[in-house]
């Protein structure tokens, strides 16, 4: 049996079994390694509490299903095995992955993904944050580099994957230029998103975020419904990066962060080169709502 303290630094799940998260390990000959051949989603613990759980189970088994993947653990499993692997890390502050992999065809099998099963990979590790204390003060620092987004036709961004390619690029690029993130256009040069995190603009008091070429974020959605209980006009269309680059305000969000606002984008300073008070009256709302238990689901501790 394995001694609680081993837990300290995660806990995993894999293909039915518990373990440490040191101990979670995929063969190097697995395509979801080989090909990125992955689907993911991840929801975040704060406070003992989940959010949004079954908004990010139902968005994993959409992805699971476009992908063809069939991994034999039900909703209410996965929703269980979440529940246990947290429970066994003992965090109450957590970044909780769902991840579904396609193993290799086994011997004498065609080389073909119908043959090749998946299997799931849940994940607790202490809470992370994509944009530092110090980003989200100052605000981010943004950039639109050169590369573009793969494009929807290639493969659909509302399934969360691991084909980062682009947006790895983008961030070299970002680095070179001295910002903190890249924000990737599509091939008619429409803003999409970012690494990791939808993207919203402020115009005229109206909140805008991309209609395509973007995750369907679970905190995206969020933002949505916290404008509407505010009476703040939003919008989902098609951004021009010219447009974007001239709005008032810019922030992104994501699940391992919020509301993140920006201060400047390609070189230039928004307001006062501070988080905009639209952005940050919107993340301080969000942090808010959190606390007062929206869309809660308390982890069930005693489950480890």
């Amino acid at each position: 049996m394995r001694d609680m303290t081993d837990y300290a630094r995660g806990a995993a799940y894999l293909a039915g079994d518990y373990m440490p998260i040191a101990e979670a390990k995929i063969p190097v000959t697995h395509w979801g390694y080989r090909r990125s051949d992955v689907t993911y989603d991840v929801v975040g613990v704060r406070d003992g509490a989940f959010f949004r759980l079954d908004d990010h189970i139902a968005r994993f088994r959409a992805s699971m299903t476009r992908l063809r993947m069939t991994p034999p653990e039900t909703d209410d499993e996965i929703r269980a095995i979440l529940h246990r692997t947290v429970a066994l890390s003992g965090l109450r502050d957590a970044y909780v992955a769902m991840d579904c992999l396609r193993a290799s065809p086994p011997p004498g099998a065609p080389r073909h993904p119908a043959f090749a099963p998946s299997y799931l990979i849940c994940t607790a590790v202490p809470w992370v944050w994509v944009a530092s204390e110090e980003m989200i003060a100052r605000g981010m620092h943004l950039m639109i580099p050169k590369v573009r987004r793969i494009p929807p036709e290639s493969f659909d961004p509302r399934v969360k994957n691991f084909h980062w390619g682009d947006l790895t690029e983008g961030q070299f690029e970002a680095l070179d230029a001295g910002a903190d993130f890249a924000i990737l256009t599509d091939a008619e040069d429409c803003v999409t998103e970012g690494a990791g995190f939808n993207v919203f603009m402020v115009a005229g008091g109206r909140v805008v975020t991309p209609a395509r070429g973007a995750l369907d974020g679970v905190t995206r959605a969020s933002v949505l419904e916290l404008c509407a209980e505010e009476g703040i006009p939003t919008e989902i269309r098609a951004i021009p990066a010219d447009e974007f680059r001239q709005a008032d305000e810019i922030f992104g969000c994501t699940t391992a962060g919020g509301i993140m606002p920006a201060s400047r984008i390609d070189g230039r300073i928004m307001g006062n080169d501070r988080p905009g008070p639209l952005s940050e009256r919107l993340r301080q709302r969000f942090w808010a709502r959190r606390a007062e238990g929206w869309h809660a689901t308390p982890v069930d501790y005693a489950s480890a």
